[in-house]
């Protein structure tokens, strides 16, 4: 059986994720490779995408979403927001349409009934038939179709209580009801999925993507990675074409006959933003976010709620940016002292975040939390 260490899967990921080196190709290219780019923080998604790709920028990565609509805004993993390929589209929702449904962890007199939800999905599909509704503008045409029952205001929601139909937004996404549409003013607008959409079974081929990505990973990863249960992704595992190898001692698994790795072990300094994917989808976390980075760049155990300062494929610190008109403030709290080399790539990574984010940046290194050099 093949073994394989962290530095070389380590630096297997960074270099099929343009973060080795900036790779060719488009926005649409990278948020295929990257199984999709959080997009909770649209500035976030923007930097995921544009530090990946050599010269492309925020408007490059707004001009592929909203112009010519090779990305697409959704809910993806996790139900949570992402920029995905267009062309990959019916291959997500294929997957996640599938995916067993939990129990709601509302009371019975909030929670939809599995009904209720079916009938809510179906109204958002029927009302928006290639409209663009703001959030109100859809909740008006919901409940005019499926009755009073699901505008009533029972869910807290940022000290203010939503309409019921709204528990079935992320649900309405992965079965193809919606995606976003472009902003009207500050609000944000849902519209139909592309002409010609068309779901297709997608799981084998999610299974591949994320493997290809983020491999050697074992059904439970993938299945928290997904938000799915871990007996569905062990089953999912079972019937691809995969390899079982041994990942730091434990086994894993990758594609069948993708078990090549770099020759030279991981090197550079990045800057990733919240919610990266290659933090997200990295595990071991132990391995991922060694030492102190755990402490200071995980929160209970969850990689993304913090931006990390990446050295040779490991979390290396936290940092931060501040914008006020062009100006962007960028301050860099690593974990250990940066060598006068990784300080210039330090200088190099700012300026490229000034560049994607359209900015002039200036950077402040911050007190360091650990004695050790790097």
């Amino acid at each position: 059986m093949i073994k394989l260490s962290w530095p070389e899967v380590s630096a297997r990921r960074l270099a099929r994720q343009g973060l080795a080196a900036p790779a060719g190709g488009t926005p649409a290219d990278m948020a295929s490779a990257m199984c999709g780019a959080h997009a909770q923080v649209m500035s976030a998604a923007e930097l995921s995408i544009g530090s990946r790709l050599a010269g492309v920028t925020r408007t490059g990565v707004r001009e592929a979403l909203w112009g010519e609509r090779s990305l697409v805004k959704t809910h993806g993993p996790r139900g949570t927001v992402h920029v995905l390929a267009a062309r990959d589209l019916a291959m997500w929702v294929g997957a996640m349409s599938r995916l067993p449904v939990g129990r709601s962890a509302f009371p019975d007199d909030v929670r939809l009934t599995p009904a209720q939800a079916d009938e809510v999905i179906e109204a958002i599909r029927a009302v928006l038939d290639g409209d663009a509704l703001t959030i109100e503008e859809l909740g008006d045409a919901v409940v005019g179709v499926t009755g009073s029952w699901a505008g009533d205001l029972v869910m807290p929601a940022f000290q203010t209580m939503w309409p019921r139909w709204r528990q079935a937004m992320a649900t309405a996404a992965h079965r193809g009801a919606f995606v976003f549409g472009p902003a009207r003013g500050r609000k944000v607008t849902y519209t139909s999925p592309p002409d010609g959409f068309q779901p297709v079974d997608g799981r084998a081929e999610l299974v591949r993507r994320y493997l290809t990505a983020y491999g050697p990973a074992t059904p439970g990863q993938f299945a928290q990675w997904l938000g799915a249960p871990k007996a569905w992704a062990a089953r999912l595992f079972e019937s691809a074409d995969l390899e079982e190898v041994l990942f730091e001692g434990e086994p894993a698994w990758v594609v069948a006959g993708d078990t090549g790795v770099p020759g030279d072990p991981p090197r550079g300094v990045r800057l990733l933003p919240y919610f990266d994917a290659y933090v997200v989808a990295g595990r071991p976390r132990e391995l991922l976010y060694p030492g102190q980075a755990a402490a200071r760049a995980l929160a209970g155990g969850q990689a993304g709620n913090f931006p990390v300062l990446l050295v040779d494929g490991t979390v290396a610190g936290v940092w931060h940016q501040r914008r006020s008109g062009r100006k962007i403030r960028v301050t860099v709290e690593p974990l250990r002292t940066l060598t006068s080399a990784r300080l210039r790539e330090l200088d190099e990574q700012v300026a490229r975040v000034g560049e994607i984010l359209e900015g002039e940046p200036e950077l402040t290194v911050g007190p360091v939390t650990v004695g050790a050099h790097a």
